[in-house]
């Protein structure tokens, strides 16, 4: 996007903007040195990935641009729009995957999850990586280097729309499985398995606990297998720290279950999926919390996303994805 914006007039500079405007808003990690991880947890993709954010930043950045690179005939209005265009895209974007993005923080503490693409999907950063890592080292021409930006973004754009489809097919397929089988739900959510877009992990709440599952775009059959977990949140009377639980409630947005892992009380939240739960339905949670005195949850949303991941399991990942039996 710096190389659309100033490629011409900035040279690798526009790059380096680029690359300064859209790691802008996550400079919230700096509230982990001082936060507990569970006030980290919605710290993370709050304030700073909202709108009235962007609405501030850009102007400061702008200005900062506009009078670093004096002389230069770029107007302060097409800085207000590259800045605001690069930090919306990336706030917008965070909000394709489950974690959750406050858009309308500090007004409102409701968080946007589109639940559409896989927080590390290679198939979105390949073109865009593959077109920046071509500018910065060879630029060609000043042509050729805006038709190769606009390709590696347009291509990217592309894969999201792509996405979006998927999305709509398979919340249809999960609709119409859930009422075949006659499984009763009050609400449910689908979002993709690990580094791709074709299997989907789905997840249908009812009063008292969640079916969990995965459907592939290429199955045939119009069946789900469901693993049903139990809330459980009876359990969690059982601790003394209630400003903690609520924390963490208030980030699962109510998909949660809780369980003894030996005498450790867990909060789970499942929006994060099932550690190899392809392979294994009965598998537990990606993100397991451990509801005690002085337990380690400093990398909570990181450690279980691929825990017993080999070659094997990789394997049969993509065999599930294809619906390859």
């Amino acid at each position: 996007m710096g190389e659309v914006f100033a490629g011409d007039k900035l040279g690798k500079k526009a790059l380096l903007w680029g690359a300064v405007a859209q790691s802008i808003p996550d400079i919230d990690f700096v509230a982990s040195f001082w936060m507990d991880t569970a006030s980290d947890l919605l710290a993370h993709r709050g304030f700073t990935h909202s709108i009235l954010f962007v609405a501030l930043i850009t102007p400061v950045l702008a200005l900062l641009a506009e009078r670093w690179h004096k002389p230069h005939n770029i107007s302060f209005r097409r800085w207000i729009l590259f800045f605001g265009g690069v930090i919306g895209a990336h706030i917008f974007l965070d909000a394709f995957n489950n974690y959750g993005t406050g858009w309308l923080e500090p007004f409102s503490h409701f968080r946007i999850s589109f639940n559409t693409l896989y927080v590390a999907d290679p198939f979105f950063s390949i073109s865009p990586f593959i077109a920046a890592l071509f500018i910065l080292v060879y630029r060609k021409s000043l042509i050729w280097n805006k038709r190769i930006a606009v390709l590696g973004l347009s291509l990217s754009l592309m894969y999201v729309c792509y996405c979006l489809i998927n999305k709509y097919t398979i919340d249809h397929k999960v609709k119409a499985v859930l009422t075949q089988q006659e499984i009763y739900y009050t609400e449910y959510f689908t979002t993709p398995a690990p580094l791709q877009n074709w299997l989907w992990y789905v997840v249908a709440a009812d009063d008292h606990g969640f079916h969990v599952g995965f459907l592939s775009l290429f199955d045939r059959e119009k069946t789900m297998t469901f693993q049903y977990f139990s809330k459980d949140d009876s359990l969690l009377n059982a601790t003394a720290n209630h400003e903690e639980v609520a924390k963490l409630k208030r980030f699962s947005q109510g998909f949660y279950t809780v369980e003894y892992w030996g005498d450790t009380l867990v909060f789970n939240d499942l929006r994060f999926g099932q550690m190899v739960g392809w392979q294994d339905p009965t598998q537990k949670f990606v993100f397991h919390y451990f509801l005690k005195d002085k337990a380690d949850n400093s990398i909570v949303v990181q450690r279980g996303r691929f825990k017993y991941w080999d070659r094997q399991v990789a394997a049969n990942l993509i065999r599930r994805m294809f619906s390859i039996h």
